[in-house]
């Protein structure tokens, strides 16, 4: 009996080693096979132009109340010091959030927005929002549109359709963004967040409406997290520069988190070869990577200087903040390097990309951050 259960021992490791070297292999086949659609690409009616005077069109603008997800506070972790009270208020600011991906659905290439939409999207897209815009609760007025996003198959196949998704998604945010524009006090600064999908759209966003408009004269800053921002295919077709220290104002950040040892191979060749905003394609030159514990382009931090890593619950609806959890370096290539694998969860992507928790790991740096960065555009005017 011993000798047959070492084998079955053996036969289920052989398998498991197996899988693992297929999923090695062939990763980039099968996520295409699990996640894009195999159906036709159905062309998007635009929305009615007054489409987000809806409410329900919005996961978080004002009037919400408690109900709001970007308006969660997360406890500090017991036993950790707490940060001195401030002594003085944030000047007042709105903030636009576009949220990542969240629908994985392979029955169409955008998701639904009637009848409550795709609920498994639904449920996903508050948990990002509660981790991934509550760092900019500090805002008088934050702002975070449903919109019919593409799938996660979108960005895994070269096929045509995958761009009509993406484009149609832009323009639900840009639409949703013009009202946003045309409900805030024109006197109020303005900050701009998105992660992943949302910060794609958020890049071409203030290329085409921010850049040479009024509007970008109320810009305090734009997070541009979790997708690459070329520094030299990007950011001129973007018009604002790098934020390159912690007080300046109108500038843009971006980062994308790896702990190490890290294999970034997926990320650096699909960034390689996709366009960028000027229509070329990046090949290895260098990606935007502001260092979110210092708020300067580039350089080392250590995790000291770390005011609070929101670490989650495993159904990532909680979580805590720890200080002092992980470093922060950027490297030659833009990518930002976290140090040894923190345990954050079960959503670390392979080659230990913590895409997931790029904002949670450094929220309270974030909080203070856009603060600060408000601050100096009220100081200027």
């Amino acid at each position: 009996m011993a000798r047959k259960f070492l084998y079955l021992v053996a036969f289920c490791i052989t398998l498991v080693i197996a899988g693992r070297i297929v999923y090695e292999l062939f990763q980039e086949e099968l996520a295409e096979i699990a996640l894009v659609p195999s159906a036709e690409f159905a062309p998007v009616k635009p929305l009615d132009a007054n489409a987000y005077e809806d409410t329900a069109l919005w996961y978080s603008r004002p009037g919400i109340g408690v109900k709001d997800p970007a308006r969660w506070q997360p406890p500090l972790a017991e036993g950790a010091p707490a940060a001195p009270p401030s002594t003085t208020k944030a000047p007042r600011f709105a903030v636009f959030f576009v949220h990542p991906t969240s629908y994985l659905n392979r029955a169409s290439w955008n998701a639904p927005l009637e009848n409550g939409g795709d609920p498994e999207a639904e449920r996903i897209a508050r948990i990002y929002l509660r981790g991934m815009a509550s760092p900019f609760n500090a805002a008088s007025e934050i702002w975070a549109p449903r919109y019919r996003q593409a799938t996660m198959g979108a960005f895994l196949t070269d096929a045509p359709e995958g761009k009509k998704a993406v484009d149609a998604a832009y323009a639900d945010v840009r639409e949703a963004f013009r009202y946003f524009l045309s409900s805030v006090d024109p006197k109020t600064p303005i900050v701009l967040a998105g992660h992943s999908q949302g910060a794609l759209h958020l890049k071409r966003l203030i290329a085409e409406d921010v850049r040479g408009t009024p509007v970008a004269d109320r810009l305090a800053a734009a997070y541009v997290i979790g997708w690459p921002v070329s520094l030299q295919h990007d950011l001129p077709a973007m018009g604002f520069p790098a934020c390159a220290a912690p007080e300046q104002s109108a500038c843009i950040l971006s980062w994308s988190s790896f702990a190490q040892p890290a294999d970034p191979a997926l990320v650096l060749s699909a960034y390689a070869s996709t366009p960028a905003l000027d229509g070329t394609t990046p090949g290895t030159s260098p990606m935007l990577c502001t260092n979110p514990l210092t708020g300067r382009y580039g350089g080392t931090a250590p995790a000291s200087a770390n005011l609070g890593t929101l670490v989650p619950e495993d159904s990532m609806e909680q979580g805590e903040l720890v200080p002092g959890l992980v470093p922060a370096a950027c490297d030659k290539r833009g990518l930002l390097l976290i140090g040894p694998p923190p345990e954050m969860g079960s959503y670390v992507l392979p080659g230990n990309n913590y895409h997931v928790y790029d904002l949670p790991l450094f929220w309270s740096n974030t909080k203070a951050d856009v603060i600060r960065r408000v601050e100096a555009w009220a100081s200027q005017r």
